[in-house]
């Protein structure tokens, strides 16, 4: 169904469309994270098979995120000119592909390609789901259903980490990567079936350039995004990749141990998303969780780093990483409240777009780092880091974390 007004009431009947829309998106969301976080489980199985270091799977993993954070201004400029619901279809279409061709892919090229694809078709999840709140359902609860999306996120992390390393052992990664791309495919067809239009932009091309060059040209929208790249830098860079390592030389656990660890960085920020969405909707605050998560964030990762850990210290400091990047949420509630109706969704793509390039940034240059430092160890093929390697690559986010906290204190919403 859709209506020709979008500020118009939507019917009890529309509401229930539209949370069922909302649902379908934000379970979008879920699915990308699982492919999202998956080489962190495949770090030795691909430095075995491709016979490379660090820094290539730190760019063979950052090569989704250039796919998605290349594609974050033209998702939300689409999503404004076109609605989401053929969009949506598309990418999920475009995501299960992108994991079919990595599940078959014997050479660097190829698997760097699938991750491209897979980014690039990712790039629609969490605009669109907020795009589909946005549209259908109330602004006094915008900041709480990305939070919720974001949620959905983070538990596709979880399950793309200690789950799918469990699969991985009983298995094989390719099989696990075919099954993954089927449910790719079913997900397209929810999302078909379930999104509806319920307004689109109009004009061409120049219309369409007029409201990215107006989102650009706002100094407040480049603060923001920064800010948030720099609190969500520790969960791409370490949540989402290189924990997993670290954490099993730190801690002498086998591959899916160390990731059910990791995986408590996502499980922080599944928890403290919709908790930081739902207070920002309350007390309309948005510098106050970013410098509150910056400093949480960094406090968080020097523990991890210099700190006597167990499994459940670490475990802990995990979940307080995840916690502390929640407030990033509060990106997209600034976004809303800054920028005009009708460029929402494009400025929603030049947030995220610098915030999720954290991974494309951070993914990389951690690996480039370890490799610089790398002793020579070697086991079964897979180069083996000291915790000195890691700490000194971790001081990146460090450094992240204190400019981003700089730009939160800039933030003014006039």
């Amino acid at each position: 169904m859709r209506l020709p007004d979008s500020s118009a009431s939507p019917e009890p009947r529309d509401i229930r469309l539209a949370w069922g829309a909302w649902a379908s998106a934000a379970l979008f969301f879920f699915y990308v994270w699982i492919l999202r976080v998956n080489p962190s489980v495949l770090v030795d199985e691909l430095m075995a098979e491709l016979a490379v270091g660090g820094a290539f799977v730190g760019h063979l993993s950052a090569f989704y995120f250039y796919g998605y954070a290349g594609g974050q201004i033209p998702a939300g400029i689409l999503l404004d000119r076109f609605g989401p619901r053929r969009l949506l279809t598309v990418a999920a279409a475009v995501c299960a592909s992108g994991a079919f061709l990595f599940s078959i892919s014997s050479d660097a090229t190829t698997m760097s390609l699938a991750r491209f694809v897979i980014g690039a078709g990712a790039a629609f999840s969490l605009v669109g789901s907020i795009h589909v709140a946005g549209q259908w359902l109330p602004a006094t609860r915008y900041a709480m259903l990305g939070g919720l999306a974001m949620g959905c996120g983070m538990a596709g992390g979880v399950i793309g980490q200690g789950p799918v390393r469990v699969a991985v052992d009983a298995w094989g990664w390719r099989p696990v990567m075919v099954a993954i791309s089927i449910a790719g495919l079913l997900l397209a067809g929810l999302l078909w079936s379930t999104v509806r239009d319920r307004s689109r932009g109009a004009g061409g091309l120049g219309a369409v350039l007029g409201g990215l060059v107006h989102v650009a040209s706002k100094r407040n929208n480049w603060l923001n995004a920064i800010a948030g790249l720099g609190v969500t830098g520790p969960l791409l860079g370490f949540g989402a990749l290189w924990g997993v390592p670290y954490l099993e030389q730190v801690l002498q656990l086998e591959r899916a141990a160390a990731a059910g660890v990791a995986s408590m960085t996502l499980a922080g920020m599944g928890f403290g998303a919709p908790l930081t969405g739902w207070l920002s909707d309350r007390l309309s605050s948005w510098r106050v969780p970013l410098l509150i998560g910056s400093a949480l964030s960094a406090s968080a990762l020097l523990v991890l780093m210099f700190a006597p850990l167990t499994v459940w210290t670490a475990g802990l400091a995990c979940f307080a990483l995840g916690l502390a990047t929640s407030s990033q949420i509060v990106n997209f509630s600034f976004a809303r409240a800054y920028n005009p109706l009708e460029y929402r969704a494009t400025a929603n793509g030049l947030i995220n777009g610098v915030v999720t390039g954290a991974g494309a940034l951070f993914q990389p240059a951690i690996g480039w780092v370890l490799d610089l430092n790398w002793d020579g160890r070697m086991q079964a093929g897979a180069r083996i880091y000291a915790q000195a390697d890691f700490q000194w690559a971790f001081c990146l986010l460090l450094i992240a974390l204190a400019i981003g906290f700089c730009c939160a204190l800039a933030l003014r919403i006039r």
